[in-house]
């Protein structure tokens, strides 16, 4: 009978721990969903969003916090984001301060690239400079791709959209990409960097903007948003 007692007791007290594992376990991955880093150390608070992140409610987006908001407008030499337009629009209305975001392909001529940007992206001086997002290897490139050729295309596209915007262009560099290509110390612009939670340091220099918690769970949106701060 003790024996049996004694092997009750062991199955409730791991009952017990497992019940407290789960429960914790919930908790942080709810506050993961819904953290943002603190407005007393970072005031200036916004998102990026694409057509993928469906509908916006963008007065709520303002409501709890955003001041800003990247759109993704083009990818590569071709293609666009269908909501660009809509979200540019419905963003300036609830009075956020707007910036345009390309995606930028190693494997696809700058000049092309730039073409898809300046198309999509209005010349207007009010809106934010604008971003490249640097993600995309060049390894898998039909054509073989150096790395100075990365380097030299990025510079390319650079300067055509800039001469567009007026602004010189943000750098939105993943840590794969900087890893690749150490370009952050090499191009003399502002960095955006992509970790959750936890500050980034990876491009060796201080960044200007954050992606700080990609997956915000917010009233705002059925889905989750890329949740950025400026330095």
């Amino acid at each position: 009978m003790a024996r049996k007692a004694t092997s009750r007791w062991r199955l409730r007290l791991i009952a017990a721990i497992s019940l407290v594992a789960i429960m914790a376990g919930l908790w942080g991955w709810w506050t993961i969903q819904h953290w943002r880093p603190d407005s007393r150390e970072f005031p200036m608070q916004g998102v990026e969003v694409s057509g993928e992140d469906g509908v916006v409610d963008w007065k709520a987006l303002k409501a709890v916090g955003a001041n800003f908001a990247y759109l993704d407008a083009s990818a590569s030499a071709f293609a666009r984001d269908p909501a660009f337009v809509k979200n540019l629009e419905d963003a300036r209305t609830a009075k956020l301060r707007v910036g345009a975001v390309h995606h930028y392909d190693p494997c696809q001529p700058a000049e092309k690239q730039a073409a898809n940007f300046v198309t999509v992206v209005p010349r207007d001086r009010t809106m934010l400079p604008p971003a490249v997002d640097l993600d995309m290897l060049a390894d898998d490139c039909p054509v073989k791709v150096s790395d100075a050729a990365v380097e030299s295309e990025l510079m390319t596209f650079l300067n055509q959209i800039e001469t567009h915007t007026g602004k010189p262009t943000i750098l939105k560099i993943s840590p794969e990409f900087e890893d690749r290509y150490h370009l952050a110390a090499g191009i003399d612009r502002n960095l955006w960097l992509v970790r959750g939670v936890f500050e980034p340091d990876y491009a060796g220099r201080p960044w200007t903007l954050w992606s700080a918690n990609p997956m915000l769970k917010t009233e705002a949106a059925n889905g989750p948003l890329n949740w950025v701060v400026v330095r």
